[in-house]
């Protein structure tokens, strides 16, 4: 019994072994083709638009616009005016 243990456990190791080799040699494989065609093929450069700036400024202040307090307001009351009426 203890023979086989020791014959699983041997070919538990190399089959790890086999596979750490292979996924390493495929990572090395696929990064040295990707670098030779991301010379011949490089990626297009993406020009970004800047955002406005009063939409910073209220981020950075930490602003609240008028109108999500009054919409954040009514809708607490309407919660509040439908549960103390279930409730009794």
């Amino acid at each position: 019994m203890q023979q086989q243990f020791i014959e699983a456990g041997t070919l538990m190791l190399a089959g790890m072994v086999f596979v750490f080799a292979f996924l390493s040699l495929l990572i090395i494989f696929i990064n040295t083709v990707l670098a030779k065609l991301s010379v011949k093929f490089p990626d297009a450069v993406v020009e970004s638009k800047p955002r406005a700036s009063k939409k910073k400024s209220k981020a950075v202040s930490g602003e609240v616009s008028p109108a999500v307090v009054a919409a954040i307001s009514s809708a607490v009351s309407s919660y509040q005016r439908k549960h103390s009426q279930s409730k009794s």
